[in-house]
C-alpha cells in the first residue's frame, strides 16, 4: 500500500507542487570540492505523475547552478523564476513528454552548489581540531537542502535514497543513510567514492553529509561514534548509554527501523546541540562534559528516529508534532533510566525554559503559538524552545488528564503505529487523539484547545506536577540541579556584582567545563554587569557555536554597555568562521545585518 497521501496540501515555504507530481527516489552522485567550496554533480529523482496531462516539474533551489536536465535520458527545457528573500528560485522543468497520472519518469539534474550556500560549512584545516585536513558538514532542517541540489524541500514530501560520493581519499564521508561501502573513483587516483543507501522514505531536510578526517569507535551493536581522532575516544566514553536508550526508546515508542544508530561530533560551529538525521545523529562537542550528564540531548535525537523522522510534520507550522512529542519521549527515557523524579525535574526546568522564552519574544508575539501562522516567515528566525516545550507541557498535561505515563504512552506507541512513514498536520494529531481516548471525549472536551494551540504566550494551563525541589547546598546537587539552580536566577532581578564574585569564590564556577551551567552562569554574570566575566563569555561565545548558547550570550553581552562594542567588534572578526545560520541572526541581534 502507497505510504503517500494522493494530494498534499502547499507548503507556503516551497515552490513545489507535490499535489502534481511526487519525488520518490533520489540518486545523488556527487563530488566534494574543497578548493572550490562547492559540491557538483547529478541529482536524478524517480518523479511520479499524481494528476493526467503533467508536462511541468518545479524544483526548489537556493543559490544553485543548474547545467542540465534530461527526462528519461531526453533533454528537458528549464528555466529559473523569480528569486524570493529566504524561499531561493524555482526552478521549472518542461517535460519533453506527457506523463499520466501514477506514470513515472527519471528526471536527472546536473547542478553545482554555491561556496556561500546556507546548507553546507566548510572548514579549512585551521579550523578543525586536527589542523591537517578541511571538513565539511551540512545541515538541511528547515529549508537548505534547496541550497546543496534542487529538490522539493517540504517535509510533506517523503522519498528514499542511494548516494555516491567522491572526496579526497585521505579523508571519510558520512550521510544520514547505511554505509554501503566505497571504492576508488575511477576519473581521479586521488580520491575514492563512499556509497550510501536510505531505504525509509524521509524529508529532503534529513539529508545530510559530512566530510572529514574522522575516526570511529564502536560503543553498541548498532553504533559508531565517529569524531576526528582528537576526540573520538572521550566521545566513546561520553556517548556510551546510548544503546540503553535505544532498548528504552524501542520498549516505549516500537521497533527501531532505520537499522544503524550513529553519533557523529562535528566542530565547535555547529548550531545545534544535536540534528537528529537517521542513523547518523549529529551532535555538537559542547556535550563532552566529561561525566555524561548532557546525554539526555542524545536521548532527545534517538526519541527522533520516531517522532519527528518516521512521523514527520507536514509543514513547519506544525513543527511541534516533531518537537513536543520527541522532548516528551526523550524525558519518558529519562524517567526510565534514572528515575521517574528525574523526568519531573526535567520536566521543570523545561517549564523554566519556556518562561524565559516567552520572555525574550514578548506574551503577545503570534511566533509564540503552538501553531503559528508563518506564511512569509523564515522558519530559522521563528525557531525558539516554544514548539519543544509549549508542545512538551501539552503533552505532559494531557498524560496526566487521561490517566497518567502508563495510559499515555499506549497513545504515543499507536499514534506512531498510525501515522509511520507519512507526514501529518495538528488536526491529523488531534483526530487521532479522540478515536483513541474515545471514552474519555468528556475529557478532552474540557481541554481549551484554542488557546493550546492558537494563543501566544504561555499556555492555558501548568501541568500539576511541576512542583518546587529542595535546594541542598550546592556541592549535594547533581549537573542537572545546578543547570536549575542557575536558570532560576536567571529569571530573577540581575544579583549584584558583590554575589556573582562571592558564588565564584565558594562554588569555582569559572572552572566547571558542562556547557550548560557554564552559559548559565556566565550569562548570570553578565547580566549582573560583572567586568572579569566578559572575556570568558565572549570565549564561549565564539569558541562554539550552538545557537541556544551563542545567541544569548551574544544580546546579554550587546545589552551590557561596558561591552556592547567589544561584543560587536568580537562578532565580526569571527563572522566568517560561523555557520551562516548563526552568522544571520547573531548579526540581526547586534544590529550588523549584512
Amino acid at each position: 500500500m502507497s505510504v503517500w497521501p494522493v494530494l498534499l496540501p502547499a507548503d507556503p515555504r516551497s515552490f513545489a507542487a507535490p499535489s502534481r507530481c511526487l519525488t520518490r527516489h533520489l540518486h545523488l552522485r556527487c563530488r566534494a570540492d574543497f578548493g572550490a567550496r562547492a559540491l557538483r554533480g547529478t541529482a536524478a529523482f524517480t518523479a511520479r505523475a499524481e494528476r493526467g496531462a503533467l508536462r511541468c516539474l518545479v524544483l526548489d533551489t537556493k543559490d544553485l547552478q543548474v547545467f542540465k536536465v534530461t527526462v528519461n535520458g531526453q533533454d528537458a527545457k528549464f528555466v529559473f523564476g523569480e528569486k524570493h528573500s529566504f524561499k531561493g528560485t524555482p526552478l521549472e522543468i518542461t517535460l519533453p513528454f506527457e506523463l499520466s497520472r501514477g506514470q513515472e519518469a527519471i528526471v536527472e539534474i546536473s547542478f553545482e552548489s554555491s561556496p556561500k550556500s546556507s546548507a553546507l560549512q566548510w572548514f579549512t584545516p585551521e579550523q578543525t581540531s586536527g589542523k591537517k585536513h578541511p571538513f565539511l558538514f551540512s545541515q538541511c532542517q528547515a529549508t537548505h537542502c534547496r541550497a546543496i541540489f534542487p529538490c522539493q524541500d517540504t517535509p510533506a514530501v517523503k522519498l528514499t535514497y542511494y548516494a555516491e560520493i567522491s572526496v579526497p581519499k585521505e579523508l571519510v564521508a558520512l550521510m544520514s543513510a547505511n554505509r554501503d561501502g566505497e571504492m576508488p573513483d575511477p576519473e581521479d587516483s586521488s580520491r575514492k567514492i563512499y556509497c550510501f543507501s536510505q531505504n525509509v522514505p524521509i524529508p529532503c531536510y534529513l539529508i545530510a553529509l559530512v566530510v572529514g578526517a574522522l575516526e570511529s569507535r564502536k560503543i553498541g551493536p548498532r553504533t559508531l561514534v565517529w569524531a576526528e581522532k582528537e576526540l573520538v575516544d572521550k566521545s566513546a566514553y561520553e556517548f556510551a548509554e546510548a544503546e540503553a536508550m535505544l532498548k528504552t526508546a524501542e520498549d516505549l515508542a516500537g521497533p527501531y527501523v532505520w537499522g544503524q544508530y550513529d553519533l557523529l561530533v562535528l566542530p565547535p560551529s555547529f548550531p545545534y546541540g544535536g540534528m537528529e538525521n537517521p542513523c547518523l545523529t549529529f551532535v555538537t562537542p559542547t556535550l563532552l562534559a566529561g561525566d555524561r550528564s548532557l546525554s539526555n540531548v542524545i536521548a532527545h535525537e534517538i526519541s527522533h528516529s520516531w517522532t519527528g523522522n518516521l512521523v514527520t510534520n507536514k509543514t513547519w507550522e506544525h513543527f511541534w508534532l516533531n518537537e513536543g512529542h520527541t522532548v516528551y519521549l526523550e524525558r519518558r527515557i529519562g524517567g526510565q533510566l534514572f528515575g521517574e523524579q528525574f523526568r519531573h525535574f526535567q520536566a521543570l526546568g523545561g517549564w523554566r525554559e519556556l518562561q524565559n522564552t516567552i520572555n525574550t519574544l514578548g506574551d503577545k508575539n503570534p511566533v509564540s503559538n503552538l501553531v503559528p501562522n508563518l506564511s512569509e516567515v523564515d522558519p530559522d528566525v521563528a525557531y525558539s524552545s516554544v514548539p519543544y516545550e509549549k508542545g512538551f507541557a501539552l503533552l505532559f498535561y494531557l498524560e496526566q488528564l487521561l490517566g497518567g505515563p502508563d495510559v499515555f504512552i499506549g497513545f504515543l506507541k499507536a499514534y506512531i503505529q498510525q501515522f509511520a512513514y507519512k507526514s501529518i498536520v495538528t488536526e491529523d494529531w488531534k483526530k487521532f487523539l479522540y478515536s483513541y481516548f474515545k471514552d474519555k471525549v468528556d475529557v478532552l472536551d474540557k481541554v481549551d484547545w484554542n488557546s493550546w494551540f492558537h494563543a501566544p504566550g504561555m499556555p492555558p494551563v501548568k501541568p500539576t506536577d511541576l512542583g518546587s525541589f529542595s535546594s541542598a547546598d550546592l556541592k549535594e546537587m547533581s549537573s542537572h540541579q545546578l543547570i536549575e539552580f542557575l536558570a532560576l536566577l536567571l529569571l530573577e532581578a540581575p544579583l549584584p556584582v558583590s554575589h556573582v564574585q562571592r558564588m565564584q569564590q565558594v562554588y569555582d564556577f569559572n572552572a566547571i567545563n558542562n556547557s550548560e551551567i557554564r552559559f548559565r552562569w556566565l550569562r548570570l554574570c553578565i547580566k549582573s554587569k560583572w567586568e572579569e566575566a566578559i572575556p570568558l563569555a565572549l570565549k564561549m561565545a565564539t569558541d562554539q557555536g550552538r545557537l541556544k548558547f551563542t545567541r544569548p550570550l551574544f544580546r546579554d553581552l550587546y545589552g551590557f554597555d561596558k561591552c556592547r562594542d567589544l561584543a560587536v567588534k568580537t562578532f565580526l572578526e569571527h563572522r566568517a568562521s560561523m555557520h551562516p545560520v548563526t552568522s544571520m541572526l547573531v548579526g540581526k541581534d547586534l544590529k550588523q545585518d549584512q
